[in-house]
């Protein structure tokens, strides 16, 4: 009997506990965070805001070990003019670069309308890629004090979700679609206001993956909340955090704030529809995006083959490079950039200069993304994988990750893989050539491959020498001279993962050992 009437209360209590955003609707959870960020005509008063403010930016994709802590990039400050009812934006950039090295110090002015955008620098003016321009409407959309207005007056456009995870926490989100973009709103079930706003983008190396806006600092501006801390995260990790010190409620806009020079109309590139957002913004924020819809290399560019001996081809013209060396029965191909777009080429490439020979190894020199993000194209062919000691894990990863959201040639006919470590110093040789692997110490990256081709006597090193005119000394030449005497290479040619190539002669100085 007492235990009957114990689950009986038990079953009553269980009936009481409703967390009201638990059940709340899609409708109710706009109502409410509209309600928190001050109601509908505050936000639809917001005209417009001026805001400065600072940034700093980090890139998991260039950490210093596979895996490990972001590297961080840079700080900046930034002043954002913004006309939030015609959805137009003009943010001046004074960015201090600390990474890729030297250190720098850039200025521009980034200006977007809703159907182009423009830079100013020091150079003058030039209109955006279509693949930036979708890219940076996009984050405008996502981060406007108006999102949630769409939501309420667009209601067909709402749908529900299941709860989502951000950190520890599991939080109640809906589902918006706005302007082509699917944005999944969290809430904060205490204050009811957004916590954050996500994609689902897809990554070079984690494959599906939340891109979130995180958002904290609410503060009142001009009767309306807005947030003041926006943490940009890649799967839980940031890669941009942005503050704003000072928000304005409707400032006067200079009438031509946003006009557009007849030159750059002309020349504008409308919104692209297809768009690999996290390269764009991740290289923006690494100040080494190449403003191209080629993505990989200039606007009426292309990749080629250069010819460095008969059995080695260097492919060059993008913004990262492969080394093909044919050995007597298969083919080993240095270095995987971007993604498939350069992958395919490669490969196709490959196979008609050295017809019916099969890419039996790729190299990896090192994890960095701009290096390996193409990686699974080889897999898919059959190749197997050779990478530096400690990264295997870490590839593995990238091989098993999903790729629904762009499905490539792995997801579509998924294949085992073997994966293979470099210590030390590895051989591939057979009776017509031979090519040496060696790990060596650097500055760069914890785990880096240079690769030595003995009869043709070329060495591909990447990022410690990346000939692009002259070479200046540093920590990393220095280190790729120490590996190169230290294995005995002289006279050779160096292939750059960047650039071109350089006799190692010509680079002496840089080379030459520290005092």
């Amino acid at each position: 009997m007492k235990y009957a009437l114990s689950i009986a209360i038990w079953l009553l209590a269980m009936s009481q506990v409703q967390p009201s955003f638990a059940q709340a609707s899609p409708a109710d959870l706009v109502k409410q965070a509209i309600a928190a960020e001050g109601g509908a005509a505050a936000l639809r008063g917001l005209s417009g805001l001026a805001v400065k403010g600072d940034a700093k930016f980090w890139e998991p994709g260039q950490s210093f070990a596979a895996g490990g802590e972001a590297r961080f990039l840079g700080d900046a400050t930034f002043a954002i003019t913004w006309d939030l009812a015609k959805g137009m934006a003009r943010t001046e950039w004074d960015r201090d670069q600390k990474y890729p090295p030297p250190p720098v110090k850039v200025k521009y002015t980034e200006t977007l309308l809703p159907t182009l955008g423009y830079v100013t620098d020091s150079n003058g003016t030039q209109p955006m890629s279509g693949i930036r321009v979708a890219a940076q409407l996009r984050e405008l959309e996502r981060s406007s004090p108006g999102l949630l207005l769409k939501a309420m007056d667009h209601p067909d456009t709402v749908r529900a979700a299941d709860s989502q995870r951000l950190g520890k926490e599991s939080l109640p989100a809906l589902s918006l679609t706005d302007a082509g973009t699917n944005f999944t709103i969290l809430f904060d079930p205490a204050t009811h206001l957004p916590a954050a706003i996500r994609t689902r983008d897809d990554d070079n190396i984690n494959g599906d993956s939340n891109y979130d806006l995180v958002l904290s600092g609410w503060t009142s501006v001009g009767g309306a909340k807005v947030a003041q801390s926006l943490s940009y995260q890649v799967n839980g990790v940031e890669v941009a955090k942005l503050t704003y010190r000072t928000v304005t409620a409707n400032p006067k806009i200079a009438a031509d704030t946003f006009a557009v020079l007849a030159a750059v109309k002309a020349a504008a590139h409308p919104p692209a529809t297809s768009v690999p957002y996290q390269w764009v913004m991740r290289r923006l924020f690494l100040t080494r995006f190449l403003d191209s819809d080629a993505v990989i290399y200039p606007a009426g560019g292309g990749l080629k083959l250069v010819e460095l001996a008969p059995n080695v081809q260097h492919v060059e013209g993008g913004t990262a490079n492969n080394l093909i060396v044919a050995m007597k029965d298969y083919l080993v191909v240095f270095d995987a950039p971007y993604g498939e777009l350069q992958s395919h080429w490669t490969i196709d490439a490959a196979k008609k200069k050295y017809p019916d020979k099969p890419i039996k190894y790729l190299v990896l020199t090192h994890h960095h993304m701009d290096h390996t993000g193409g990686m699974r194209t080889y897999v898919a062919e059959g190749a197997t994988v050779i990478v530096p000691t400690p990264d295997k894990a870490y590839f593995e990863n990238d091989v098993k990750a999903p790729r629904t959201l762009v499905p490539d040639d792995l997801q579509n006919k998924p294949r085992p893989v073997t994966i293979m470590e470099v210590k030390d110093q590895m051989s591939l040789k057979d009776d017509t050539d031979e090519i040496r692997l060696f790990n060596i110490s650097n500055p760069h990256v914890q785990g880096m491959l240079i690769g030595y081709v003995v009869k043709s006597n070329v060495a591909y090193v990447t990022d410690l020498v990346s000939p692009r005119g002259p070479i200046d000394r540093s920590d990393m030449t220095i280190a790729a001279g120490d590996a190169l005497r230290k294995y005995r290479i002289s006279g050779a040619t160096i292939a750059g993962g960047h650039g071109t190539t350089v006799k190692q002669t010509e680079a002496a100085v840089a080379l030459a050992a520290a005092n």
